[in-house]
């Protein structure tokens, strides 16, 4: 594990190399996107994937961008997930995906959470952990897509110029929907977001 930005870690499937053209990339949350946001998930055998989360994932991979997640993981600062536990959940993650023929190209995390850790800059919307992000792989983030089920998912496409894309679940606001509505797009699949911010640059 390296440690990352502003004691942010972060867990990469793919390795980063010099000076290469910048190139879009899909910026996605985890819990409530990818699997299914049960609260501080420590057991990966508790893990499920979203609905058609495989399938909207091969589609970016056909088009060679990149697949990036980041989370929020304050149950570390909280003490409700040991680092190992963290990891355990997230190679389950990228085991079943594999199963699909899917993958993950890369994970930030941020451990903090400012009532127990104090302030930092990569909690989203914070933007931290994007910023590595796009050094680490080269990212033009204006091209990019931003899509989750909280508003803090998509607001970092607001300041990078890129295309913030909210896919409501159970535990989404209302006015966090209606906002995503007014400032930036609401879709109601993954696959519907992901075909949305790919379309923009096909």
């Amino acid at each position: 594990m390296q440690l990352g930005r502003a004691g942010a870690e972060q867990v990469s499937e793919s390795q980063s190399s010099p000076l290469r053209t910048l190139r879009p990339a899909l910026f996605l949350d985890r819990d409530g996107t990818i699997i299914r946001d049960t609260g501080y998930l420590r057991d990966p055998n508790a893990v499920e994937l979203m609905s058609g989360v495989a399938t909207a994932l091969r589609l970016a991979q056909q088009l060679h961008w990149p697949v990036i997640v980041i989370t929020n993981q304050s149950g570390l600062a909280r003490g409700l997930i040991k680092p190992a536990e963290y990891d355990a959940v997230r190679k389950r993650t990228g085991a079943l995906l594999a199963e699909f023929g899917a993958r993950i190209d890369a994970e930030y995390f941020c451990p903090h959470h400012p009532d127990f850790s104090g302030p930092c800059d990569c909690r989203k919307p914070g933007i931290a952990l994007y910023e590595q992000a796009i050094r680490d792989h080269a990212i033009d983030a204006a091209r990019s897509g931003f899509i989750g089920d909280r508003w803090r998912d998509v607001a970092p496409a607001l300041h990078f110029g890129g295309r913030g894309i909210l896919v409501p679940g159970p535990g989404t606001p209302l006015d966090e929907i209606n906002r995503a509505q007014a400032e930036c797009r609401v879709a109601p699949t993954l696959q519907a977001a992901i075909e949305a911010a790919i379309g923009r640059v096909a």
